[in-house]
């Protein structure tokens, strides 16, 4: 049950404040986020979330107030990123839906305890595991897709925990959507929305959560040290150079639409766009004129005036992006650049491993095309780099991609498409060097969730435990020492201790 005034009608409180939206967008400022925080933990020490009763309402909420607010977020990622309404709903609102009903359907079976496999000395006892919500948690999302990102792990922090949510800056208006939509939905007490900018954040973290997750590529380290002042465990989805090797066993007309939809869609600004194109030397030119020909049907002759095709959030990230273009290979698609509209879809060929484009992680509709001359030198080429977020896989021969995705290691691994592995409920998602942890479904339950070992003993069967017991006498080790040679001949390990 929300605490604070009732509001019987979300909708109609909200049409009432949408006039403000055009205003500059609030700050939560690091004294209030100690009060904000302060409430939160009040609230869960007095066990107001661990009701199965109080979390299913919450999650509920969540999916009430994206179907009830649909075209007010398609509205604000307009404003923010030019993202189409298709994206938005399939991408950002659908997404967060299905994590919520999942979490829906399965909370239960989550929060009951796991019997484990017990010993002859603990037989006649009961061994569990048991979740326990950590308490108060910092939940930090990035622009590139700003209600996914701070709404998914958001899921699973309402399914144990009080939760302190912190949109991007960069898109304001979505910010401001969460900032005042959030407070009508979920307990005003155990869930809050703060307007912080990207400097304050190291000073928020140090106020000592039970748990930060944070999703940004370019802060992740100033991040993990300002945690690491108070010991705080932290969960970081960060960003890299995904490769994409493309063999010259594949299907090219699918391929490049799989491909370009997935570096081309909210403008390239996604953690799990392929970064690059490895492809056999034998179809680099079908390659870049399917590509072509590709983006011409997805967007038309100017992608400009396409309601399809999105923007850049702000200058700053469009002239790095603009700057790495200029100094790496040759345009062989696009390549028009227009400041004011942060535009600037492009395919590059004749790329080298040290231009500047392949240095850095690029949040932008730029996709280099590199050549190798079979899987062999793919597969050093992608071991060579820091290791992934996401490794992806085009090939008709299913060895070639047995061996990229048991050769290469990478957060996830998709073949014949991108970014669809990221979207599973039942997968999780998280890197292995660029970043730590991972969310979704389960994983996201068990991400704010700590893992309590339970033994719950009885005082029977003392005439084994007696023998651990002081003085120590060599009969007493020759008992036990012989006792665990037997357990181990027939259960393959000491069921003694």
């Amino acid at each position: 049950i929300m605490s604070g005034p009732p509001s019987p009608s979300p909708t109609r409180w909200f049409k009432a404040l949408r006039t403000r939206l055009g205003e500059p967008c609030l700050r939560t400022y690091p004294l209030e986020c100690v009060d904000l925080l302060r409430r939160a933990r009040i609230a869960f020490q007095a066990g107001r979330t661990l009701k199965e009763s109080f979390r299913l309402a919450q999650l509920e909420a969540v999916v009430r107030m994206l179907e009830e607010h649909e075209c007010d977020f398609v509205d604000a990622l307009g404003r923010d990123l030019h993202k189409p309404r298709f994206e938005t709903v399939v991408f950002e609102l659908i997404m967060v839906k299905n994590e919520a009903l999942h979490a829906i359907s399965n909370l239960k079976k989550w929060m009951e305890p796991q019997s484990v496999e017990k010993n002859l000395s603990t037989s006649l006892d009961e061994c569990l595991v048991i979740n326990e919500p950590l308490g108060v948690v910092f939940i930090m999302g990035t622009w590139c897709s700003p209600v996914q990102m701070c709404l998914v792990p958001l899921v699973g922090a309402i399914a144990a925990n009080c939760a302190l949510i912190g949109p991007s800056e960069h898109t304001v208006h979505t910010a401001e959507l969460l900032h005042r939509l959030i407070p009508f939905y979920l307990d005003n007490e155990c869930f809050h929305v703060i307007l912080a900018g990207i400097s304050d954040l190291p000073e928020i973290v140090e106020l000592k959560f039970d748990h930060v997750f944070f999703t940004n590529g370019e802060d992740g380290s100033r991040i993990a040290v300002a945690a690491a002042r108070t010991l705080t465990p932290v969960t970081l989805i960060l960003g890299g150079k995904n490769p994409c090797y493309v063999d010259q066993h594949c299907d090219i007309t699918t391929t490049v639409q799989r491909i370009a939809w997935a570096r081309f869609h909210n403008a390239g600004q996604s953690i799990m766009a392929p970064s690059y194109i490895l492809c056999h030397t034998d179809v680099k030119a079908r390659l870049a004129q399917a590509l072509k020909c590709c983006l011409m049907q997805f967007y038309g002759p100017d992608p400009r005036e396409s309601r399809s095709f999105g923007r850049m959030v702000n200058l700053e990230i469009f002239n790095r992006t603009r700057e790495l273009l200029w100094r790496s290979g040759k345009v062989v698609v696009g390549g028009q650049v227009t400041e004011g509209e942060k535009y600037i879809p492009t395919v590059l060929v004749e790329v080298a491993e040290s231009d500047p484009i392949m240095q850095q992680e690029v949040f932008g509709p730029v996709l280099p095309i590199l050549t190798v001359n079979d899987v062999d030198e793919a597969i050093a080429f992608i071991n060579k780099q820091e290791k992934p977020l996401c490794v992806y896989a085009y090939s008709t021969n299913n060895k070639i991609i047995s061996r990229l995705m048991s050769e290469t290691s990478s957060g996830s691994f998709c073949s014949n498409d991108c970014i669809f592995q990221s979207l599973m409920v039942a997968l999780p998602f998280g890197g292995v060097a660029c970043g730590m942890g991972s969310f979704h479904g389960r994983y996201s339950f068990d991400t704010f969730s700590h893992r309590k070992a339970c033994l719950l003993r009885g005082t029977r069967f003392e005439c084994v435990t007696y023998l651990r017991y002081p003085p120590y006498e060599d009969r007493n080790l020759s008992l036990m020492t012989w006792a665990c040679t037997l357990s181990q001949k027939s259960q393959g390990w000491c069921q003694i201790m």
